[in-house]
């Protein structure tokens, strides 16, 4: 299926109605009986799930990092004052305006052939992509460099795979459940309830990224100003979760400190701009 989402490709997707533009016609075929399932990457899937649905399995987890894509630069480093870098996420321009000023950063919508076709024409001197896309469709051999996580932290969610249903399809649910990986649900609801606290959405600069390290989860965020001038970042670290909630509650746990050293003034910041 194509959605709105794909089909809208001249306004920066914050403008358009966010992720929710990939995923609720996905939902309406489900709901209609034309669909069992939808597959979604957990990065935009939007951090509320509707009544009547649910999250039913997250995949094991593909490379979650950024990927810096360039027919001329080997890495960000490499890149002259006033090269021009494309990116569809207020995330990833918060931290290239933060690390890198010198730069220009330019909005770049399409699926992934269309983008890299814009930077194999010269319109852009690299592109920062998510490298789990580039990976599954078999285009590894694009990425110059892979930014590390205190290069570029990732977008809660990026790298997995989720698998929705229509909420009490049992049959579903039990096809499904073989393809859950534990340990990437575990790191995927932290950083899932890490952004909900602070209102996480396409129209919000966060960063949110878990890891699961000698039985504990150790979770990362930060949310910021478009322009990347504030910044407020934090980690924490908890047991993995035992019962239901547990990772969620070290998400929250996490909004609730940033928000106390000052996320809540850039997030104030944030709502007055839409």
């Amino acid at each position: 299926m194509t959605t709105r989402g794909d089909q809208i490709l001249d306004r920066p997707l914050a403008e358009i109605g966010g992720k929710g533009l990939f995923i609720k016609e996905l939902e309406v075929a489900m709901a209609e009986g034309r669909a069992h399932l939808a597959v979604h990457s957990m990065k935009d899937v939007p951090m509320v799930t509707p009544e009547g649905f649910v999250l039913a399995a997250i995949s094991a987890r593909e490379n979650p990092h950024d990927a810096f894509v360039s027919n001329k630069y080997a890495g960000l480093d490499d890149l002259p004052a006033g090269a021009v870098v494309g990116t569809s996420s207020l995330r990833r321009e918060a931290v290239l305006r933060a690390k890198y000023p010198h730069l220009t950063i330019s909005s770049l919508r399409g699926n992934l052939d269309t983008r890299l076709r814009k930077l194999d024409g010269g319109e852009y001197d690299a592109i920062i992509l998510a490298a789990a896309g580039l990976i599954r469709l078999g285009l590894e051999n694009r990425i110059r460099t892979v930014l590390t996580a205190e290069q570029s932290l990732p977008a809660p969610g990026q790298g997995a795979l989720g698998i929705e249903l229509v909420a009490g399809d049992a049959a579903m649910a039990a096809v499904v459940a073989p393809l859950n990986d534990p340990d990437t649900a575990h790191c995927v609801n932290a950083e899932r309830a890490f952004s909900r606290a602070l209102g996480g959405s396409c129209q919000v600069p966060l960063g949110g990224y878990a890891v699961s390290d000698g039985g504990e989860i150790w979770l990362r965020g930060f949310v910021a100003t478009a322009d990347g001038k504030e910044i407020v970042a934090g980690e924490l670290r908890g047991e993995v979760g035992r019962i239901a909630g547990d990772d969620e509650a070290l998400g929250r746990r996490l909004a609730a400190d940033l928000r106390a050293r000052g996320a809540d003034a850039i997030l104030d910041k944030l709502a007055h701009c839409r």
